[in-house]
């Protein structure tokens, strides 16, 4: 019974020479093999296998891989009543936040070569709509070799790498991906390259980290995900800008110590050791600044002008980020 789908281990670079490779594409007459044998598995009548013959037929030559993965995924939907409510599903935008259950596709009864494919089927639909989360699980375990479209595994895997912030997993994924043969997608090795570069270049717990980690609770949120996972990960984005602040203070006070010691060592001493007389009342002003911190709660005015201030030294997108961290203090202090 044939499981994998990947072609020989070789082939030819772009100087015509013989090369190794990650991954390969798969050979579209091995897919079409491998599904009719499936219609065969599940006794499907003439009437299917005539209509399966004509999806094929009509597929463009030479054919892009994710439009041998949706012919596919349609041939199986003639014979499978479960694979049919998927594909149905995933031809329009979610209806409700809350997504039907698709187990099946992870049980023993279903045929691995028919699971596999629509799991990264639906994985696709996830990525597109916002559901990484989801989509991590459909593509989890998956490898190149088990899917009619290898380069568009990779790449789905990798973008939800990305928006996950799994970064090492994301970067072993990219490089996966660009090491395969020259003849995969060009999109897909193009977009791959920007997110190398960004995952690579991403610091954790940087203010760019904590902005990502905004964003990715506001999309949960929007999903109606507002449980103890998003609640943990509020916590953590607040940490880490507790962290960030006081490492910033931190290297001002260093800034600090070390003006005062220059001014502390004048470039001459004076002539003779004496009383360095001053004409000072020697009194400080008491200014009245209060027994509270402030902040978060500056006057509407005051907190306008810092935002700016820090929409001038950062990328846009920290504004809200910043905003945010000064409410949620703002409201621990004034519970």
């Amino acid at each position: 019974m044939l499981l994998g789908l990947s072609g020989p281990a070789s082939a030819q670079s772009p100087g015509g020479a013989p090369g190794d490779y990650a991954w390969q594409p798969t050979p579209v007459e091995k897919v079409k093999a491998r599904a009719f044998a499936w219609l065969d598995e599940k006794r499907a009548d003439p009437l299917i296998k005539t209509k399966a013959q004509e999806l094929w037929a009509n597929l463009p030559q030479p054919a892009a891989e994710e439009e041998i993965l949706d012919r596919l995924v349609r041939i199986f939907a003639l014979a499978d009543a479960e694979a049919e409510k998927l594909v149905a599903l995933c031809s329009r935008p979610p209806d409700s936040p809350i997504l039907p259950p698709q187990q099946w596709l992870h049980e023993t009864r279903t045929a691995p070569f028919a699971a596999r494919n629509l799991r990264l089927y639906y994985a696709r639909w996830l990525v597109q709509n916002n559901y990484f989360d989801e989509a991590q699980t459909e593509l989890d375990g998956l490898e190149a070799g088990d899917v009619a479209a290898p380069a568009t595994l990779l790449f789905y895997q990798s973008a939800v790498s990305l928006k996950l912030l799994d970064r090492d997993t994301g970067l072993r994924t990219l490089d996966q991906l660009l090491a395969g043969p020259p003849s995969s997608p060009r999109r897909y090795a193009t977009v791959a390259k920007l997110m190398h570069a960004d995952l690579q270049d991403l610091e954790e717990d940087s203010l760019d980290h904590i902005s990502r980690r905004m964003e990715d609770i506001g999309r949960r949120m929007d999903l109606g995900r507002a449980g103890t996972k998003v609640r943990r990960l509020e916590d953590g984005v607040i940490e880490s800008l507790d962290k960030l602040i006081k490492k910033l203070e931190e290297a001002q006070q260093q800034q600090s110590s070390s003006n005062s010691g220059n001014n502390l060592r004048p470039d001459r001493p004076a002539a003779d050791s004496r009383y360095m007389a001053g004409k000072g009342p020697g009194r400080v002003e008491k200014k009245a600044v209060g027994d509270r911190s402030g902040w978060g709660d500056l006057p509407p005015k005051e907190r306008e002008e810092a935002l700016q201030q820090i929409g001038r030294d950062f990328p846009a997108h920290y504004r809200d980020v910043i905003e945010e961290y000064f409410k949620r203090l703002a409201s621990e202090e004034n519970p």
